[in-house]
């Protein structure tokens, strides 16, 4: 695998205000205090029902390399702005924090801490903006592939999105989320060639468009690639030259080679139409196995609609509604202050807002997920990090939405989802492989998530509870700051 990002540090990508507060601390804060911060977000993309995390491998290596070169801290010298003690700090500056967070590939929900930073406070401060757009960029991509690969009813789909994308990295790395969210392949060779990602991708229109006629641009590519040849019908015409010319090289060309033609491609037109139309043509003329490839401008609702429409399509190929998420392509991860420890003891922070759902969750906490006796998630339980829930009889619990009810698990199991990743500054964590990443996430939509999560509109609320004490603490703190 080829390394990532090592010519680049990318300690500098950071909002200014960070530097500010940091230079603050160092000069007006004992610096020796920890700070508790979490990363979680408000909404699911697209009115869903879940959202996958991705993006914790990059945060990682993020920290890992973690450190101010010379020329970084000449560059805020030039500012005017940093004493000189601040600046000779940045020079030895490593992080020496704690971090936890959900396994990578975990299935989550909003208002819930799927990563805690437990760290001195100028270190919690300084990587606060990497952390927001690895998740935010990663997650968001992730969980809209997930949603093709849903629509597309187990046919295969590959990533196209590259030359949509917002810049290189985010279609290099928009490749890693989407193969996480369960994508097959990918048509972006530097994804292929960092992540071991299955690489995709036949001809463009340039080639067919480049020789004297189509049945020769066929031809040649046939010769050329004879195991995979993947043909596409749409520069002049589908019915009446792309497929007629396709089938004349698969008997003229690769049938004496002993070789077979692998599939086609359609890029435009009514694609429920032209695959009916294209399949009955193929199978006449004996190529039953020859696949039919679609793209151009799909997603969920297309795919799902072509289906419903009994489209002849066997794979997809799709590219700028996935890797940029054009339906809602703003995730909303935030990073926000929990708790403070002056002198080790912990001191709760809750921020207040006349805007309900941007009221925090306080504290250091831990996240359970909650299952039924048959393995099904049924709720995520919030309680302190140091508070015993014990599942062995029946628990009680508080549902914030409608604290007035009496409820309790009975029958039920519980997995802690936050692990530790660093501890003191030193990685404790082993990096599974993408693919275990992935086969993660499928196996939590087969046996662990209700399917009526899974719905594109009105999908169930996945519950997020809290324990008593843990409930009684958050109000007892909006008590005594209103």
């Amino acid at each position: 695998m080829k390394a990532q990002n090592a010519k680049r540090n990318l300690t500098m990508v950071m909002d200014f205000y960070e530097m500010t507060m940091s230079s603050g601390y160092f000069k007006s804060a004992n610096r020796s205090d920890r700070a508790v911060f979490d990363v979680f977000y408000r909404n699911n993309p697209d009115g869903g029902g879940y959202a996958i995390f991705a993006g914790l491998e990059q945060i990682v290596e993020y920290i890992e390399n973690l450190h101010f070169d010379s020329e970084d801290v000449e560059y805020f010298r030039s500012l005017g702005i940093f004493d000189e003690g601040f600046l000779q700090y940045l020079l030895e500056f490593k992080f020496t924090g704690d971090m936890y967070a959900f396994p990578e590939g975990t299935i989550m929900y909003p208002e819930e801490p799927f990563i805690t930073v437990v760290a001195p406070l100028i270190d919690a401060q300084l990587i606060e903006t990497a952390l927001l757009l690895q998740v935010n960029h990663q997650s968001l991509v992730a969980t809209k592939a997930s949603r093709i690969v849903r629509a597309a009813e187990g046919r295969a789909v590959s990533d196209f999105g590259a030359r949509r994308a917002h810049n290189m990295d985010s279609a290099v790395y928009g490749a890693r989320a989407s193969y996480i969210g369960g994508v097959d392949s990918t048509a972006t060779v530097l994804a292929g060639q960092m992540f071991d990602i299955p690489i995709s991708g036949t001809m463009a229109h340039s080639w067919v468009m480049y020789f004297k006629d189509e049945y020769t641009a066929f031809k040649t590519y046939a010769e050329n690639y004879p195991d995979n040849t993947v043909l596409l019908l749409d520069t002049y015409n589908v019915l009446k030259s792309g497929v007629p010319n396709a089938i004349r090289v698969a008997k003229e060309v690769l049938e004496p080679m002993g070789k077979r033609l692998k599939g086609v491609r359609l890029d435009s037109g009514d694609l429920a139409y032209l695959s009916k139309a294209v399949r009955k043509m193929l199978d006449e003329a004996g190529l039953v196995d020859c696949r039919i490839v679609a793209s151009n401008s799909l997603d969920e609702y297309t795919i799902q609609s072509l289906l419903r429409q009994d489209a002849r399509i066997d794979s997809f190929g799709v590219g700028e509604r996935m890797i940029t998420a054009k339906s809602e392509p703003v995730f909303g991860a935030v990073y926000k202050i929990a708790a403070v420890f002056e002198g080790g003891e912990e001191v709760p922070k809750i921020k207040i807002s006349e805007n309900v759902e941007k009221i925090t969750n306080p504290g250091l906490k831990s996240v359970y997920r909650i299952y039924d006796g048959e393995g099904k998630s049924i709720a995520d339980l919030i309680a302190s990090r140091d508070e015993e829930v014990d599942l062995t009889t029946p628990y009680r619990y508080i549902d914030p939405t409608k604290p007035w009810k009496k409820r309790s698990f009975e029958g039920c199991v519980k997995k802690c989802l936050q692990v530790p990743i660093f501890k003191d500054g030193k990685l404790v964590y082993t990096m599974p492989a993408l693919t275990d990443i992935r086969e993660y996430v499928k196996d939590q939509f087969k046996n662990e998530i209700w399917e009526e999560e899974l719905r594109f509109e009105q999908p169930h609320v996945h519950y997020l509870d809290m324990s008593p004490a843990y409930y009684e603490m958050k109000m007892n703190l909006l008590d005594s700051l209103g």
